[in-house]
């Protein structure tokens, strides 16, 4: 019987499958370079996801709607004030319904738990576009682009430097499974989640560091990472913020404190002037467009992986016995 596949963060997955994911994210790019429809790779022929956007979104929604067409199939978008998540319909008779006319379901909610109870109740696999909790995708196609432009290795250290959010949660999340070094330097009160901290931390595989002096903390950086200081939901709080985060700014001076080869990361949108400042941003060191390019491919993989399962084997059969065949050559 067929196993269902969801994506609600990194606790599916293992090293070995995340560096699998990100080769067929390779594979799926260079695909796209020569038209995928053209070449008719069409992996996901017929399929259709509902979309589900309980928040605003931007790079979500295209790269999750684009990809999903690329690949041969159709998309749903919902809102869910409108269809009532949670209040006009239960979350597990939306789940159930959903999965009668679908082949998954893509959400992008506030609460952790409504993605779980979809999952739950969902015969279809369910991803998790982003929650407060968490936001897995994100860092998937974060280090997909450290992994792509052969900076990712043992040991890189990654300085987080603002809000412990999702998408710092995730990065710790990740740590759990892939070796690095983790920092998060946050102001005091603004750490992450104390229990996907503390099971990260068990697991041993990362050095994983909570500092509140960023300067201290970018030292020896390879990879400066920000964040918006005011997640979506908590705008009430921006004034306070403001304040707190001021000397949280990646800008030329703390940049110049990591790495010379240190590159500058930010999942956007981007508030220039707050959490980064516009030089940064657009200087030679941020590869941000790149790792906002790569939400779009490693997004196609990662449905690729969970709906056509027998295609993502194939790949990497193939790509396993031409590396066998390499090595015999050689």
């Amino acid at each position: 019987m067929h196993t269902k596949r969801d994506f609600l963060g990194f606790s599916s997955l293992d090293a070995g499958k995340i560096i699998e994911l990100f080769d067929y994210s390779l594979y799926i790019k260079n695909k796209r370079k020569e038209s995928s429809s053209a070449s008719g790779f069409l992996p996901l022929r017929d399929k259709t996801v509902a979309m589900i956007f309980s928040k605003p979104s931007l790079r979500t929604r295209v790269s999750f709607e684009l990809g999903i067409h690329e690949l041969g199939g159709y998309s749903i978008t919902l809102d869910g004030q409108s269809i009532g998540l949670g209040t006009r319909e239960s979350v597990e008779d939306i789940a159930r319904l959903l999965a009668r006319y679908n082949d998954a379901i893509v959400a992008r909610l506030h609460e952790h738990a409504v993605i779980e109870g979809l999952a739950e109740h969902a015969s279809i696999p369910v991803v998790n576009a982003l929650t407060d909790l968490s936001h897995p995708c994100q860092v998937l196609a974060d280090a997909f682009t450290l992994y792509e432009k052969s900076l990712w290795r043992e040991g890189i250290k990654v300085v987080f430097v603002g809000d412990g959010n999702n998408v710092a949660n995730s990065w710790i999340e990740l740590a759990a499974l892939l070796p690095f070094h983790f920092v998060l330097a946050c102001p005091e009160g603004y750490t992450p989640n104390q229990e996907l901290l503390n099971a990260a931390r068990e697991k041993g595989i990362s050095q994983i560091e909570i500092m509140h002096d960023p300067i201290e903390a970018v030292a020896n950086a390879d990879v400066l990472y920000t964040d918006v200081w005011t997640s979506m939901g908590r705008e009430d709080e921006m004034a306070e913020r403001l304040q707190i985060f001021k000397p949280f700014q990646i800008n030329s001076a703390l940049l110049a404190a990591a790495k010379p080869s240190a590159v500058v990361m930010h999942c956007m949108p981007a508030h220039r002037g707050q959490e980064i400042s516009a030089e940064v941003m657009d200087g030679p060191q941020s590869i941000i467009l790149d790792q906002a390019e790569n939400r779009l491919h490693v997004q196609k993989a990662l449905l690729v992986k969970l709906l056509n399962h027998e295609e993502y084997r194939k790949f990497h059969l193939t790509h396993r016995l031409l590396n066998a065949a390499k090595k015999i050559k050689a």
